[in-house]
């Protein structure tokens, strides 16, 4: 487990709410689409998972991993909103932990009593709200942003060959853009039955933006672009406006974007 420091202070001063939408296409050179998404306003998740795999399999461990998670999470729900404002973010990491332990757990063993399923997995970027606080878990290559008084931060980073090429120091940016082992990816959920998430505590503000996106998006977007999106247009409308810029730019992946809002709470 990677435990990243709290962003955005101890806790939320004041109690917030959310709104979300989201957008999934199969884009313009895939035959199927094997990303799923959440959008439970209700428990406060939402996430993205990119299956792989091949024929069915990516299809169905990303679906598989979003229910489980649901599941998981709507039986948590009730220590989640029991719990004081100062442990929301703590317990928020613990409960998306367990979820995706169990997730890459039940997973891998789908795959191991089906054959044609065999070796599939999924990538999975995972945000879990409540009033005081939250959490992102994320595993993969899809990725979580964050838009906050204009500045936009990159709340995940790539478990993937070309980002650790990256860290090492053996490309540069212009070299990872173009490199053919961008999709490899070094962590997913469901191919081993154990995997290591990064987990990040969060105190949401008022007034923040969050994308969630497979990286049928990300490859096609820039940073600035997605704080243009999620600033100057209508947010119900942003993640359809993301999913028009992929497929616009060559779609050559299924992309899914998912658009989270946090207010005051009413």
């Amino acid at each position: 487990m990677t435990r990243l420091p709290m962003l955005g202070g101890r806790i939320t001063r004041e109690p917030v709410s959310w709104l979300a939408w989201a957008a999934s296409d199969v884009g313009r050179r895939r035959e199927r689409n094997e990303d799923s998404f959440c959008t439970d306003a209700e428990i406060g998740l939402f996430l993205v998972a990119d299956g792989m795999g091949g024929h069915a399999g990516g299809q169905t461990a990303s679906r598989l991993a979003v229910s489980i998670l649901r599941r998981e999470v709507t039986a948590a729900a009730p220590t989640l909103a029991d719990a004081p404002a100062t442990e929301a973010a703590r317990l928020s990491v613990a409960v998306l932990e367990r979820a995706i332990e169990v997730a890459c757990r039940e997973v891998h063993e789908r795959a191991r009593l089906d054959r044609e399923l065999d070796g599939m997995g999924t990538t999975i970027t995972a945000l879990l709200l409540g009033p005081h606080g939250g959490a992102l878990a994320h595993v993969g290559d899809s990725r979580a942003y964050l838009v906050r008084d204009g500045a936009l931060l990159q709340l995940s980073e790539d478990h993937s060959l070309v980002q650790e090429q990256l860290r090492l120091g053996l490309i540069n940016d212009a070299q990872a853009r173009s490199s053919r082992l961008r999709n490899v990816i070094t962590r997913s959920v469901g191919v081993e039955p154990e995997v290591t998430p990064d987990l990040l505590p969060l105190a949401p503000r008022p007034g923040d933006r969050f994308l969630l996106c497979s990286d049928g998006l990300s490859n096609y977007v820039e940073p600035s672009e997605v704080v243009m999106v999620l600033e100057s247009h209508l947010l119900a409308k942003a993640p359809e406006i993301f999913v028009d810029l992929a497929n616009e730019r060559g779609g050559a992946d299924n992309v899914t974007a998912v658009v989270v809002y946090v207010r005051d709470a009413d």
